[in-house]
Order: C-alpha cells, then structure tokens, then sequence
C-alpha cells in the first residue's frame, strides 16, 4: 500500500467518523436506541470483510508475540473482535428494548 493510498483511506474515515458524528447528533433521543440497534444489525457486513480481510494474505510479514502474521490478519482479527462486540450489543439492546413492549403478566 503506498502512502497516497493510505492518507486516502485515512481522509474516508475521518470523513465517516464526522458524518457518523453530525448525523448521530441531530437524532432526536426517543429514536437513538432503535437506530443503533440497526446500525448495529448493519454492522454484520463489517464482520463479513473483517474475515475476507483476515483470510488473505496479500501483505508483508510481522513478527507478534512470537507468531509470524501478515498486516491484513492481524488487522482483520482485531476487527472480527470489535465487530463481534458491536453486533452482539446490538442484539442485546434490541433484545432490552423489545422486552420493554411486551405486556407484563
């Protein structure tokens, strides 16, 4: 990868991180639970990539903790783990926020 093409990708997630930002904050509050859970359920889409980007193998080697693993694995491991954990507060939050619905007995 070479140095134009990562200040590109950097200025994308810049850009996403601020818009994410604006459009988060003009939602009113009744709406933000509902919205994130979506968002959330959305969020298995990144967990997809992050596999496809930890099966290839396409960069340079390093050395961890003893382990020799390209960038890319190394990389999509840790955002197989992040998304993991927003998908599943995503579940659990809609779960909550479905349980608060239902008819008490």
């Amino acid at each position: 990868m070479s140095f134009h093409e990562l200040v590109l990708l950097f200025t994308v997630f810049v850009l996403a991180v601020f818009l994410g930002f604006e459009l988060i904050s003009k939602v009113p509050p009744t709406l933000h639970t509902p919205l994130m859970s979506g968002s959330n359920a959305i969020s298995g889409i990144t967990l997809v990539g992050s596999i496809v980007s930890a099966g290839s193998e396409l960069d340079a080697n390093v050395l961890i903790f003893g382990f020799e693993t390209s960038i890319s694995a190394l990389l999509g491991f840790i955002a197989i783990f992040l998304a993991t954990i927003n998908v599943v507060g995503g579940y659990l939050v809609t779960d909550r926020m479905t349980r608060m619905f239902k008819k008490k007995e």
